[in-house]
């Protein structure tokens, strides 16, 4: 693919800039030429633009796709190979995790940076990054994936959570330390997890405790709120009821997200529309990351009853996982994996659950190509889109903003 201007050279007006992307084909659609103008699609280049031209070789056109969940700052890769030891539940796991960050000899923010540009490079636009605030680290996984979004400002959109994975009642000194990451600037949202089981305290008033914190600090400093919740049944179904209620009476619809959500993926029929409805209602929204046929959410119905949700990668190789590699293709591949789809159209939705569905929730504008939508997209050799979901081609181009960033899986 060539990188070239026009024969006749550019045409100059004052603040107008435009690339033509020639001879692509959005969706696997007929061929098209996609004209970027100040980083936004149009209908045509205005006149007197400086004017770029780039030959897209008849490939597909699909939008860039936005990873809602993953974690940057725990990952090992491009480290030497760690070898993970029999783990047991959150604590067992979380000690592991003090293990491997102290094993490894890469700082944070080089290996968060590492990893969010592999991700840009395969496709990622935008990402909703945790970083564990704990006191095994005090801030260093806050200030370190900071960095590393700072250094690919342009290339990728990052929003930082700062996520208390030890706990608010187990790890003293925990809450502390959200209150300084909010009060630091740096981060997006606070976090939560598991308040009724994993962080519960004394088993009454723990989960109270965790919630109080964790909304207070959100209300207090204008942030959002995501909250990891694992549990399933009653002890999952509990605590997201409470969320909703202090969603609603904080005025903070549109804010909140439950993570992995668990529990919501056990139920069908009428508990799950009930469900969906408390959700929709307080306009919580929920993330999957396609772990298993059992725990991936139902987004689909979710989203016909209002419930916005996300896809996301977790963890990538680190203490928790070998697997995982930040590339969300593959990532919509896995959820069509496990939720056994075959269909032109299941496949597509999986899809539009990583362009659309992750955009809604990080609150993007929608790049579905057309004009007046962001120009993020990428280029890739392949039929329709389906067959790209299944056939994972390379990214041979990757577009932020109209202007390229990646070239056959590499930042350039």
């Amino acid at each position: 693919m060539t990188n070239h201007t026009a024969d006749a050279g550019p045409r100059t007006v004052a603040g107008a800039s435009a690339t033509v992307f020639r001879d692509v084909r959005p969706f696997g659609g007929p061929a098209v030429d996609l004209v970027a103008v100040d980083g936004v699609l149009a209908d045509a280049v205005p006149d007197g633009a400086v004017v770029e031209y780039v030959d897209g070789g008849g490939r597909l056109a699909l939008p860039t796709l936005v990873d809602t969940h993953i974690h940057p700052d725990k990952t090992a890769w491009g480290e030497p190979w760690h070898s993970r030891r029999p783990a047991r539940g959150i604590a067992e796991y979380v000690a592991g995790d003090v293990e491997l960050h102290r094993a490894l000899p890469t700082p944070v923010a080089e290996r968060a940076r590492r990893l969010m540009a592999h991700a840009a490079a395969q496709g990622t636009r935008a990402m909703r990054a945790h970083a564990d605030v704990a006191p095994a680290y005090g801030l260093k996984g806050v200030i370190g994936v900071a960095e590393a979004r700072e250094k690919l400002r342009g290339v990728i959109d990052v929003q930082l959570v700062a996520f208390p994975q030890h706990g608010v009642e187990r790890a003293p000194g925990a809450a502390e330390l959200l209150e300084e990451a909010a009060a630091s600037g740096l981060i997006d949202a606070v976090g939560g997890i598991d308040p009724a089981g994993f962080d519960s305290g004394d088993g009454t008033s723990g989960e109270n405790r965790q919630l109080d914190l964790v909304f207070g600090i959100a209300e207090r400093h204008g942030l959002a709120i995501d909250i990891h919740l694992h549990d399933v049944g009653e002890r999952g179904l509990g605590p997201l009821r409470d969320i909703a209620a202090r969603t609603e009476a904080l005025g903070l619809r549109g804010k909140v997200t439950i993570s992995h959500a668990f529990a919501v993926a056990a139920l069908s029929g009428r508990e799950l529309d009930a469900t969906a409805d408390l959700l929709a209602s307080a306009d919580i929204a929920l993330t999957t990351v396609a772990p298993s046929a059992k725990t991936v959410l139902p987004f689909r119905q979710l989203a016909e009853r209002g419930v916005r949700v996300g896809l996301g990668s977790d963890g990538v190789r680190d203490n928790w996982s070998p697997y995982g590699n930040a590339d969300m293709l593959h990532r919509v591949w896995l959820l069509g994996w496990t939720r056994g789809v075959r269909l032109d159209e299941e496949l597509e939705a999986c899809f539009r659950l990583a362009a659309d569905g992750g955009a809604e929730l990080l609150g993007l504008p929608k790049a579905d190509l057309r004009p007046g939508a962001p120009a993020d997209f990428m280029l890739v050799e392949g039929e329709c889109l389906p067959q790209v979901v299944i056939d994972l081609p390379r990214r041979d181009v990757v577009v932020r903003a109209g202007r390229v960033v990646a070239r056959d899986g590499r930042l350039v």
